[in-house]
This record gives structure tokens, sequence and C-alpha cells, in this order.
């Protein structure tokens, strides 16, 4: 078992309790570019299937 040598450490200063802020630039989510036709109707066919396919299941079970 090994034997600490010497004084003890200082203890750590005491944490602000409130977070530092962050800018809202930073936080801001993503942003869904649909520049193309082909990019919109990809987007929107998702969608639709997504839906179709939530229909489907909600009628097989």
């Amino acid at each position: 078992m090994p034997v600490r040598e010497g004084p003890a450490q200082p203890a750590p200063p005491p944490k602000d309790e409130t977070p530092a802020p962050y800018p809202a630039e930073k936080a801001r989510g993503g942003q869904i570019v649909l520049r193309t036709r082909g990019r919109r109707a990809i987007f929107i066919g998702g969608l639709v299937g997504i839906v179709l396919l939530v229909l489907l299941l909600k009628l097989l079970g």
C-alpha cells in the first residue's frame, strides 16, 4: 500500500455555480439547404416515405 509523503495538497478553488453563457449563434441548430430541385424532391420524398411507413406499420400492427 503506497504511503503519501509530504504535506497534503490544498483543495481546488470552488467552481462558479452558473455556467458561462453560450452564444446563440453557436447554439443554433443546422439549416436545411434545398437549393436544387433534386434535393427538394429527395427531401420531400423522404418525408412522404416516413409518413407512409408509419401508416403501414399502424395498419399491420
